[in-house]
């Protein structure tokens, strides 16, 4: 029986090859995609984390030279190191599909090809793929712990904003070491997220991630939790129980809230992470862990040391490597694509013919604080869906009653400049509509028509 696992996106214009291989590859692979042409390959490539892309090497009739197939396999690997192209070419381009292959390509499949050999290389290619992503590690069951379902349904969703540019280049670097990690940021953020993406592309993807809330274990508790314990070491060790240390062991283990830990408890924690090896409680055998240690908090770690809550000892040594996540505000380039992520996902959850959001829904959900991050966003989203009618989300869907203000102060207490760089902005993205415009910017039409003669536009 075919082993079917993984998810594969095939880019070609020719909608007979599409149909044929929608066919064909559901009995290899858990879900197949199609697009015929790569405009909005980008955005699918986020929304659907395929393990391989099966690329033509040419969208435009008129230009038969290869170089779109060239130039889109490389964006490819350049977006997503670790999905694998393969690339789908005419006999006459295989001297191109060898040049594509040099740039990052996993193999080139020769049209009209033979099934068994497209099958052949394109399951190779996703077991290489997913073996690289750590992907079969998380559906087994050594995943456990406390990290919830994470809040994109796939790895870390980048975006485009800088702040994530340049902590995704820190994780390229770090994530196949073993260095412990830091990861900071509000609530909301992802910071479980981004422990499960470095845990994913580390060398220890093929064995268990452990999680632990450590702001949720009850101090009596806590030595059990993490380091285990013998039976009949207290009333209810009934038998031997293994803790959250040796779970992990030859994976990772994530201490969430780490600094909620009491200080006195601190000292425990830190010298098992220094000794690298624990005592069950109740027992007398020093038993030796091989684990990475990643750490989260909410919390600013560098006060609580110099208010004498947090040991500075224990500071030092989980921040080997310290990733700071930014705030949902702070990258503002990346609300609408997630939005619009969260709604594909909920549409299809709740049966919902959504197409997207209008143009409204885009300028106040822009311009909302979103002081519960990426969290607070998509239960937003999930709630508008789910009392949509229309074929997209509007401002009355969403209901966020600090969006709607978001809206209504949006031209407001701001620069004369950069005043006119939002009507200049609301007018372009509406096509010149002058009500769609007026309610994106959260004012009448007559105050619109003001602004419009103040800047001559």
């Amino acid at each position: 029986m075919a082993s079917k696992k993984g998810k594969i996106l095939i880019v070609d214009d020719n909608a007979g090859i599409r149909q044929a291989l929608k066919i064909l590859l559901p009995v290899h692979f858990t879900e197949v995609e199609t697009l015929p042409s790569p405009v909005t390959l980008v955005s699918t490539l986020e929304r659907f984390r395929p393990d391989v892309v099966l690329l033509d090497m040419n969208f435009n009739t008129s230009i038969n030279t290869g170089n779109e197939g060239l130039y889109w396999a490389g964006e490819i690997k350049k977006m997503m190191p670790e999905v694998e192209v393969v690339l789908f070419t005419a006999y006459a381009d295989i001297a191109l599909a060898v040049e594509g292959m040099k740039r990052g390509a996993f193999d080139f499949i020769v049209k009209p090809w033979d099934n068994e050999k497209l099958i052949e290389v394109l399951t190779a290619a996703r077991d290489k793929a997913r073996k690289a992503m750590g992907r079969d590690a998380r559906s087994e069951p050594g995943m456990t712990g406390a990290v919830t379902p994470d809040l994109i349904g796939g790895l870390m969703f980048w975006g485009t904003s800088k702040p994530m540019a340049a902590i995704r280049k820190t994780v390229d670097k770090i994530a196949p070491t073993d260095a412990t990690v830091l990861i900071t940021g509000e609530n909301g953020t992802g910071k479980d997220v981004l422990a499960r993406e470095i845990h994913a592309r580390s060398l220890r993807s093929g064995k268990p991630m452990v999680a632990v809330d450590a702001g949720a274990i009850t101090e009596t508790l806590f030595e059990s939790e993490l380091f285990g314990h013998v039976k009949g070491a207290f009333t209810d060790a009934h038998t031997d129980h293994v803790g959250k240390f040796e779970q992990a062991d030859g994976g990772t283990l994530f201490l969430d809230e780490i600094g909620n830990i009491p200080l006195h408890l601190q000292a425990k924690l830190l010298r098992a992470i220094q000794n690298r090896s624990i005592v069950r409680v109740g027992g007398s055998e020093s038993r030796p862990i091989n684990i990475r240690l990643i750490c989260a908090t909410n919390m600013d770690l560098e006060q609580l040391v110099r208010e004498g809550r947090f040991r500075e000892d224990l500071y030092y040594r989980i921040n080997t490597v310290h990733i700071a996540l930014p705030a949902l505000r702070e990258r503002k380039e990346d609300i609408v694509p997630l939005a619009q992520m969260f709604l594909e996902r909920f549409a299809e959850k709740y049966h919902r013919p959504l197409k997207g959001l209008d143009e409204s829904a885009k300028a106040v959900l822009e311009n909302a604080r979103w002081s519960g991050n990426i969290r607070e966003l998509q239960n937003v989203i999930e709630k508008a869906v789910i009392l949509s009618e229309g074929s997209e989300l509007t401002v009355k869907d969403i209901q966020l009653e600090q969006a709607a203000k978001a809206a209504e102060t949006t031209i407001k207490a701001v620069s004369e400049a950069e005043e006119e760089r939002l009507v200049r902005d609301a007018m372009e993205r509406t096509d010149g509509n002058i009500s769609a415009a007026a309610k994106m910017l959260g004012v009448s039409r007559p105050t619109l028509y003001a602004k419009l003669k103040k800047y001559g536009l």
